[in-house]
């Protein structure tokens, strides 16, 4: 079994979690993602557990890569990046849209030196509008996009953000669909792209409710937690689904007398108290509730701490939990490749690596240079055999 992007190089000049992951997913589908860094290294070296000098954060998004850091403030620093660029199939960013130009890296600089170069550039807002130069991390755009709002009316708490960087990930996964996109296209016409891809989009088009909010209806469906025998489940479907299944299928009543006309809260009220009852006392025991819950065709999952996942049938069959070198003698828990092929292979490939730590090894590979070659550029290359500088 091959990897489906072997022999696919990419420059990830990316920083944090929308553009890494999508360069962590590259990897695992086998190709030679090599991280550009600046000196100071990227910001979630300093978020996580450290073992052997790298954090939790920073592996996980950073994980299979090869490291190369760069100061970009020097000419020579731009220079060794064009340099890259002549041999490179993807280049990864998700600086501000003005950013790159300001580098002299832009597209049309980069697509001169290499005309199948294939360019993602991941933003908040998108280039050329006047929200352009906004700074944009997930929870502003999920914000902007209406998600905390929604997160508030079903909770019926005070506004805050999801737990779950979902503006950042989505642009990532549609930044790969289009590049993979142009991948393939570029067979046919030896041309690359430039894909300008901004996090609101991405956000927008993948909210599956947002037909509602275009249409100006207000449906809120609310998927609740509920106390039971079996522990804390969470039910697929709102509560007169919920209702409509018991009542008809294991005729729970309400206990209401319809001759006194009680009003809508008292049947809510007297209907709750008897799935309550139903849950708790009529099923007396895990395999009871699981059993309703099946005839009734409710689809249903345990609230388990994220910290448990590794204990859920399906995780433990798929492997989806991996192991790697934690750089200290021992290894580390990562999440694994998603992707299960027939004929193909992916799985993430190693541990994230320290700052610099490839950049002889880079240089050698990708462009064939010498020592003194290296030697060379030595000013703009940052070295560092492990994470002890800023981002220790």
């Amino acid at each position: 079994m091959t990897y489906p992007l072997k022999d696919i190089k990419v420059l990830d000049l990316s920083r944090v979690l929308a553009g890494p992951f999508a360069g962590r997913m590259l990897s695992d589908l086998g190709a030679d993602v090599v991280k550009l860094e600046p000196p100071e290294g990227d910001v979630t070296r300093l978020w996580g557990q450290k073992i052997g000098g790298i954090s939790g954060y920073y592996n996980q998004q950073n994980a299979g890569k090869r490291n190369l850091s760069i100061d970009l403030r020097k000419p020579s620093g731009v220079d060794l990046v064009k340099t890259l660029v002549k041999k490179a199939d993807v280049l990864i960013e998700n600086f501000r849209p003005d950013v790159m130009g300001r580098l002299g890296l832009d597209y049309e600089v980069l697509s001169a030196i290499n005309p199948r170069l294939i360019m993602l550039s991941i933003s908040g807002f998108g280039a050329n509008n006047p929200d352009s130069r906004r700074a944009a991390y997930a929870p502003v755009v999920h914000a902007e996009i209406g998600l905390i709002e929604r997160q508030s009316l079903i909770s019926q708490a005070f506004p805050s953000d999801i737990a779950l960087s979902v503006a950042d990930t989505n642009a990532s996964l549609h930044g790969l669909v289009g590049l993979l996109a142009v991948l393939f296209a570029r067979e046919t016409s030896g041309l690359g792209d430039h894909i300008d891809l901004a996090m609101v989009d991405a956000s927008i088009v993948t909210n599956d409710g947002m037909n509602y909010a275009l249409d100006q209806v207000r449906h809120i469906v609310s998927n609740e937690v509920y106390d039971t025998s079996a522990g804390r489940l969470i039910l697929a479907g709102d509560f007169k689904f919920i209702w409509h299944q018991l009542h008809t299928i294991f005729a729970v009543d309400d206990g209401l007398d319809p001759s006194t006309a009680p009003s809508l809260e008292e049947k809510i009220a007297a209907r709750r108290a008897a799935t309550s009852h139903f849950f708790n006392q009529t099923c007396a025991d895990r395999d009871a509730v699981v059993a309703a819950l099946n005839k009734m065709n409710i689809a249903w999952g345990d609230v388990r701490k994220a910290s448990d996942v590794g204990e859920l049938a399906s995780v433990k069959a798929r492997g989806t939990i991996a192991q790697v070198d934690d750089r200290a003698g021992g290894t580390r828990s990562i999440p694994q490749s998603p992707y299960r092929f027939r004929r193909h292979q992916s799985s993430v490939a190693s541990g994230a690596p320290h700052l610099g730590e490839h950049n002889q090894e880079v240089l050698k590979d990708w462009l064939d240079w010498s020592a003194d070659d290296i030697r060379a550029v030595e000013d703009a290359l940052i070295h560092s055999s492990s994470d002890s500088g800023p981002g220790a």
